[in-house]
């Protein structure tokens, strides 16, 4: 009744003109927005499906690098990295002597005899630069390949009068700096032609005419190369680095037949001196030139796939060690693609002593013994939520190597300077170590991770452990709390391997290598202590209870209502209560007005007065 007592009322409000121009004025707003709306989501649409036929046959040819983007093996690039201007992002190929500015196709070095030193910018035109000619489109795509140490890029040319992918032309090509080889870099060109056209592309090879390399074409036989030298003068002194780049020479001009492939992988050896005085540059220059040229045809000489596989199976056993992120709970730890691009970009910039074919059997025992055992390193609290160690976006070389030498310096500060004398090796380990807060002491491993933090799902595989791979991870259950699990990888004759969680109350625990693992709660100690314990001594871990000295051992929920217990209950009832009773006296307040003895109505309506009769 009181309901159609108001809506009778709602033709006089409308009777009067503000009324009816707002009620005009909502409607064409209502309109407008429902318009603009419709039309992002129409321009949305359009613009995430591909356009053109270079767009759909590059779509075809990627394909396959999802699936390893998915599974972590791999990293998209900036689409400028796949040949195109500009410097959206480095794509870098290097082995710790040789770095490859893919983008750019700059050449960096480093000077002999100095692994520590920085690296030099050099004008030397490092890669074969392919152009289309006739193209009537392009579209590109580049990515760095964690565990092949590559980059890989694809480019698809629209050459035909069709619209479809089969009128476009396929252009592969990977980039490596061979891990195992210090000198040796390789650019792998595959061009495959399905149309029914001849196809023609101009190369630029290095040396560039006009440039500060000087080149002559060298002869051995059937082979031929180019031989290149340069110098790069040193800041504050008249010392300079020789530079000879021998590369083989590739034709000018290309042409692929119809429905069919062309494959040639351009080989690049680079020798450097030490910072040399000007008095024996070309004394200098001739033993480079020498050796660059004994050790090119050293390598033209062998199969480019054997090289190839040289350099994988010595990159991908460095990531046997690493770090994978599962679920990150917050906006402070990194993520999975910034943990996995900065393992890749620093490694790149690290050379590998443990490689090298002449070092001495003493050094070569040192670094094993510090990789097996670094013992007190990682000391402090972990990197995990250091950004400046992990950064979520690289744009340029020199960043890159200025994060290379923020990480060796930060190691050795914190007791890891054994690893980094070890090379890329060590900086893996110490890497991974850091990131957990996982520390050798004299007798054990110590997890020491802040129990504060242990809401994000990670692990950490290929720990050292004198010759035992160990994989520590923590995990969440179906109710979010955290447990640790431990597996171990044995590499030769068993050795036994205890743990124990924070401070050690229960029996240690036999690590094997069962593919299970082990599982450990997380305790938390008061005062804090370590979670973890993993030790070869299994008396030294019984003894390990009776020297803690802890006040208390809480269960990790505990912990965390203790560290944020909340405001009190009388406080939360007291909020209750006035909000309750508020929104009582409001509610009496409408009814009375509205409902109640005496209510106005809602709306005022116009009477008419009849005429009184005459």
């Amino acid at each position: 009744m009181w309901l159609q007592q108001r809506l009778k009322g709602l033709p006089g409000l409308l009777s009067s003109s503000w009324a009816r121009r707002l009620l005009l004025l909502v409607v064409v707003l209502l309109v407008a927005y429902w318009y603009l709306l419709a039309g992002r989501a129409r321009g949305a649409g359009r613009g995430a499906e591909p356009s053109g036929a270079a767009a759909l046959c590059l779509q075809a040819a990627a394909g396959a690098w999802r699936a390893q983007t998915q599974r972590g093996d791999a990293l998209p690039l900036p689409e400028d990295a796949a040949g195109g201007e500009g410097t959206a992002g480095p794509a870098l190929a290097g082995n710790g002597w040789v770095l490859l500015d893919v983008t750019a196709g700059r050449l960096w070095v480093r000077p002999a005899g100095a692994p520590a030193g920085p690296a030099l910018a050099t004008e030397y035109p490092a890669l074969v630069r392919l152009r289309a000619l006739g193209g009537r489109g392009e579209a590109r795509a580049a990515l760095a390949a964690l565990r092949d140490g590559a980059v890989r890029a694809v480019r698809c040319v629209h050459t035909g009068p069709g619209a479809g992918p089969g009128d476009c032309v396929t252009v592969r090509e990977d980039v490596v700096a061979h891990r195992g080889r210090p000198h040796l870099y390789l650019q792998r060109l595959r061009i495959a032609n399905p149309t029914d056209r001849v196809v023609a592309f101009e190369a630029s090879s290095p040396p560039a005419p006009g440039g500060r390399f000087s080149s002559s074409l060298e002869k051995a036989g059937e082979r031929q190369f180019v031989l290149s030298s340069g110098r790069l003068a040193l800041p504050g002194g008249n010392k300079a680095v020789l530079v000879v780049v021998a590369a083989q020479k590739l034709v000018s001009r290309l042409q692929v037949a119809p429905k069919s492939h062309f494959d040639e992988t351009v080989l690049s050896v680079v020798h450097t001196s030490e910072p040399t005085e000007p008095a024996r540059l070309e004394e200098t220059f001739g033993r480079l030139r020498e050796a660059a040229r004994k050790e090119m045809l050293e390598v033209m000489q062998m199969g480019v796939e054997d090289l190839f596989q040289e350099h994988q199976q010595t990159w991908s056993d460095l990531f046997i060690s690493g770090i994978e992120m599962r679920k990150i709970t917050d906006a402070h730890t990194p993520s999975s693609e910034t943990v996995n691009m900065t393992l890749y970009y620093v490694l790149s910039t690290m050379p590998a002593p443990l490689l090298d074919p002449l070092i001495s059997a003493e050094d070569r025992e040192r670094m094993e013994g510090s990789l097996n055992y670094a013992d007190h390193c990682f000391s402090g609290h972990a990197t995990m939520h250091a950004q400046n160690l992990w950064p979520a976006r690289l744009t340029s070389v020199p960043q890159i190597l200025q994060l290379s030498d923020l990480w060796k310096l930060t190691l050795q500060k914190r007791g890891c300077k054994g690893l980094v004398a070890a090379g890329v090796h060590g900086l893996m380990q110490g890497m991974v170590l850091s990131f957990g807060g996982l520390q050798f002491t004299e007798n054990h491993l110590q997890f020491q991770a802040d129990p504060d933090v242990l809401h994000n799902s990670y692990s950490l595989r290929g720990i050292h452990y004198n010759k035992d791979l160990i994989n520590l991870a923590v995990l969440l259950d179906a109710e979010g709390k955290p447990f640790l699990h431990v597996s171990v990888k044995l590499q030769e004759k068993p050795v036994r391997l205890y743990a124990c969680e924070a401070g050690c109350m229960n029996e240690p625990v036999e690590l094997t290598s069962e593919a299970r693992g082990h599982t450990f709660p997380v305790m938390v100690t008061q005062p804090i202590t370590p979670l973890l314990y993993i030790s070869t001594d299994l008396v030294h871990l019984q003894d390990l209870r009776h020297t803690l000295h802890l006040k208390a051992i809480l269960a990790h929920e505990e912990h965390m209502a203790k560290q944020y217990p909340g405001l009190p209950f009388l406080f939360w009832f007291s909020v209750a209560s006035l909000i309750t009773l508020f929104h009582l006296f409001l509610f009496k307040l409408i009814y009375n007005e509205y409902c109640g003895p005496g209510a106005k109505p809602l709306f005022r309506s116009k009477v008419t007065v009849p005429d009184s009769a005459h």
